[in-house]
């Protein structure tokens, strides 16, 4: 539930902000920049924080070198939330980004047939985290064909 509220709290206040009078800001498109960019810092800096072991358990077991895997993506993650924030890269990076999370679903499908733990924590139910996914890629998307 966590890249969901960082999501909408950072789309929320990155508008705010752009009420308020910052130009960078004015508008729900590059708010929602803001608050993708801030959603994958968050999901990013957990492939190489306290959560990554559990991020590697949830790899599913057909595919190598989950370590690997799971660092890879982290990068990828944080990339890719650095780009959000330049209007020169951020449709790119956008799309690249969707396309990251719908390659990751699996791991999220697995984790969950597996009743694996996140944080201690059962893993979100795959009927969530499957609407959860949608809202996130449709975000990217957004702002990948978005003004």
């Amino acid at each position: 539930m966590a890249p969901l509220i960082a999501l909408l709290a950072g789309t929320a206040l990155a508008r705010i902000a752009g009420l308020l009078g910052v130009d960078a800001l004015d508008g729900w498109h590059p708010a929602l920049r803001v608050g993708l960019a801030l959603m994958f810092v968050l999901t990013g800096v957990a492939h190489f924080a306290s959560r990554r072991d559990d991020l590697i358990a949830m790899v599913p077991p057909s595919l190598p070198r989950p370590a690997l895997l799971v660092t890879v993506t982290g990068v990828l993650e944080l990339a890719g939330a650095l780009a959000l924030l330049f209007p020169a890269t951020a449709r790119p990076a956008a799309a690249g980004l969707a396309l990251l999370m719908l390659a990751m679903f699996p791991a999220n499908v697995s984790a969950a047939r597996r009743r694996l733990t996140l944080a201690g924590r059962p893993v979100t139910p795959l009927g969530v985290r499957t609407v959860l996914q949608v809202v996130f890629v449709a975000a990217a998307l957004t702002v990948t064909l978005g003004g």
